[in-house]
């Protein structure tokens, strides 16, 4: 298949705590997890890797801690995934994901405090939840 709208993504990014991050997207937001490989598991030189996302997607979430060379995540608070709800944002959800390890903030942009609720995962990378539709943004 030729690279175009139907490719599937996967969004990289290093993680502190896999446990934690496993919370937060599963528990929190509610993703499938894809494929794990723990670092007690893994082979020497091998790094643990959890893959979220949902079935359905083309895309997914991959982060990966390697305890003996360990990477910082380095997150701005531009470096946004951004989720297009198209409907009023359930509050629960809000609830869910701040009780598995998230932090409500502002953004620096008022189009996302306008539109949706920005919430950071435990590694600092942003989720924004928005009320609009893809295609009315």
């Amino acid at each position: 298949m030729p690279v175009g709208g139907r490719s599937h993504i996967r969004i990289a990014r290093p993680s502190r705590d896999l446990a934690a991050a496993e919370r937060f997207w599963v528990e929190g937001l509610g993703l499938d997890v894809v494929w794990r490989l723990d670092a007690e598991s893994a082979a020497p030189g091998e790094h643990g890797l959890l893959m979220v996302g949902w079935p359905d997607a083309d895309w997914h979430l991959e982060l990966v801690h390697e305890p003996a060379a360990p990477v910082e995540p380095r997150p701005t608070e531009e470096d946004l995934l951004v989720i297009y709800v198209d409907e009023e944002l359930p509050q629960d959800l809000v609830a869910r994901l701040e009780a598995h390890g998230g932090k409500q903030v502002q953004s620096p942009n008022p189009y996302w405090n306008e539109w949706g609720v920005t919430i950071e995962d435990p590694d600092g990378y942003r989720l924004v939840l928005c009320i609009r539709g893809w295609s009315n943004s």
